[in-house]
């Protein structure tokens, strides 16, 4: 507990001069947040902090790398983040998280940007990440291509109860009617 209290950003104190903050999210930083999206990597964040008559504008530029999951072979792969983003905070009575602004206790006077920084990196990772063309694992690709091919032979052979295929089972006359319908209208 004791590290996130580096992310502690004093909102009272600031006055309308930029304020920089400087971080590094390493595995140490994920292992505190217990995030589960990321859990490895080195991201260097800057942050300027300053106040802008009763609001707090937060600027946040992020860059590094972080490891995931590559969806193809299952192996860690290197993802780059490079991101820019920014919060909008402002003083009020009780937290709150609302439309664009983010609202912290006065009597706190300080926001703690670490989830924050978090969130900002698990967004800049795209839903699909594999590896390039040729840096997955040579084992798993192998049996993925295996598996693939015997997916594609049975899609062209597909067989239903009793091993019959489409062309051996019977049809309702009345579908096979409706189906004259369909390719003459599709001419």
């Amino acid at each position: 507990m004791g590290r996130i209290s580096l992310y502690k950003v004093d909102l009272k104190n600031l006055k309308s001069e930029p304020v920089k903050y400087n971080w590094i999210a390493d595995n140490e930083f994920f292992t505190m947040l217990d995030a589960q999206d990321v859990q490895k990597g080195k991201v260097t964040v800057d942050m300027t902090a300053v106040k802008s008559g009763s609001s707090y504008i937060l600027d946040f530029a992020l860059k590094g790398y972080v490891y995931v999951t590559c969806d193809r072979c299952l192996d860690e792969m290197t993802l780059d983040i490079e991101v820019t983003e920014q919060l909008k905070v402002q003083l009020g009575e009780d937290f709150a998280d609302k439309d664009d602004v983010i609202v912290v206790p006065e009597t706190d006077g300080f926001i703690n940007v670490a989830w924050y920084i978090y969130e900002f990196i698990a967004l800049a990772i795209p839903l699909k990440h594999v590896h390039a063309p040729g840096k997955c694992n040579k084992d798993m690709e192998s049996k993925l291509a295996k598996h693939s091919k015997d997916q594609d032979d049975m899609d062209q052979n597909p067989v239903f109860d009793g091993g019959e295929s489409d062309s051996d089972q019977q049809t309702d006359p009345r579908w096979d009617e409706l189906k004259k319908i369909l390719d003459t209208n599709n001419d």
